[in-house]
């Protein structure tokens, strides 16, 4: 019989599947510097009409925005291997970990919780951003090219939880965007949603908070309960 001691212990995810930029690095910024100067150089002025196609996007889908809006007779190759040029440089030059991650990692790691990237990102961009934060805190990696679509279809967290041999659902997404929080949600995953530069509202399986920095192995293991997300 299970004792009311035991029936009291916190939930503990069986993994967390962060997203990288914007989520574990402070590239938001970054990324829409680069997108930036490759649109300038397209002759286009990035707006906020351009941030649901550039901001928590995947490199080929902005590329394709950009070929759109200007018009160019570059091919969408060309164009995103100029996105991808642009952000690596301001990556390697700029990258930091955003309050509260190497903390959060560290519980993790001592707690023995299984941690992954999951990143829209190519795994070039993916794998310049592990040299700076540390590669060691992550059993699994998951970037553009290793699904056959990448967020917000569900298959990069799919994926994710696949190769930590854990159901999604009890596994925690830990994103900064609406595009990221639709795949989790579409993989079945509770997210804990940390914005960084668009807004995100609480819904079921969804609760927000303003950072990692208050958050602890005790908040992550709360959202796994079915009402998880009606509170921020």
């Amino acid at each position: 019989m299970t004792s009311p001691l035991s029936d009291s212990r916190p939930t503990r995810p069986a993994a967390v599947l962060f997203d990288m930029d914007g989520t574990l690095v402070d590239t938001e910024r970054l990324w829409w510097q680069a997108a930036a100067e490759v649109a300038d150089g397209l002759g286009h002025r990035l707006g906020d009409a351009d941030l649901p196609d550039v901001l928590g996007r995947p490199i080929g889908h902005t590329a394709a925005h950009l070929r759109r809006v200007t018009s160019t007779d570059r091919t969408a190759a060309q164009v995103g291997a100029a996105l991808e040029d642009a952000f690596g440089g301001r990556i390697t030059a700029h990258v930091h970990p955003r309050p509260g991650v190497l903390r959060l990692l560290a519980e993790l790691r001592d707690a023995r919780i299984p941690t992954a990237v999951v990143s829209a990102s190519p795994r070039r961009i993916v794998d310049l951003v592990l040299q700076a934060l540390g590669p060691q805190w992550f059993a699994v990696t998951v970037a553009a090219e290793d699904t056959p679509v990448t967020k917000p279809a569900p298959d990069p967290y799919l994926a994710a939880a696949a190769k930590l041999g854990a159901e999604p659902a009890r596994c925690v997404a830990v994103e900064d965007s609406p595009i990221g929080v639709a795949s989790a949600r579409a993989a079945g995953c509770p997210v804990l949603a940390v914005p960084s530069t668009v807004p995100i509202d609480p819904s079921p399986g969804v609760t927000v908070r303003t950072g990692l920095a208050e958050v602890d192995l005790a908040i992550l293991g709360a959202l796994l309960t079915p009402d998880a997300g009606a509170r921020s």
